[in-house]
C-alpha cells in the first residue's frame, strides 16, 4: 500500500507537471516550428467548429494537429540531444535528425488527409 501512495504522491505529480510546463515553454520560445503549429492547431481548432456537424469529426480534425505538434516535440527532442552530443558529423546522428524530421513529415501529411477525407 505504501509503495502505491508513492506512485501517485502529488509532491512527485506536482513536479513532474512543472517539468512539463517548463518544457513546453522552452519548445514555444525556442522551436519556430513549434510556434508555427501552435498557430495552425489554434486557427485548424476554430476551422474545425465552423466546417463540422459532428463531435467525432471535430475531435479527429483537432486531435491530428495535436499530434503534429507533439510529433514536432519530440523531434525537437532528440535534435537537442544530438546536438548536445557534439557538433561533429556522425551518420548515426544524421539518421536520427531525419528519422525525426520524418515523423514529423508523416503526421503532417496524416494531418491534411485526414482533413481532406473529412471535409471533401
Amino acid at each position: 500500500m505504501k509503495r502505491i501512495l508513492n506512485i501517485i504522491n502529488p509532491v512527485l505529480l506536482i513536479g513532474a507537471f512543472s517539468n512539463s510546463l517548463s518544457g513546453l515553454g522552452s519548445a514555444i520560445k525556442s522551436e519556430r516550428a513549434v510556434q508555427q503549429e501552435i498557430v495552425l492547431l489554434i486557427i485548424g481548432a476554430v476551422a474545425a467548429f465552423l466546417l463540422t456537424d459532428t463531435a467525432t469529426e471535430r475531435a479527429i480534425l483537432v486531435g491530428v494537429l495535436g499530434l503534429v505538434l507533439i510529433v514536432e516535440i519530440v523531434n525537437s527532442a532528440i535534435e537537442a540531444t544530438i546536438d548536445r552530443i557534439g557538433p561533429e558529423q556522425h551518420p548515426l546522428s544524421k539518421q536520427a535528425k531525419d528519422l525525426g524530421s520524418a515523423a514529423v513529415l508523416l503526421s503532417l501529411v496524416t494531418a491534411a488527409a485526414l482533413w481532406l477525407i473529412i471535409l471533401i
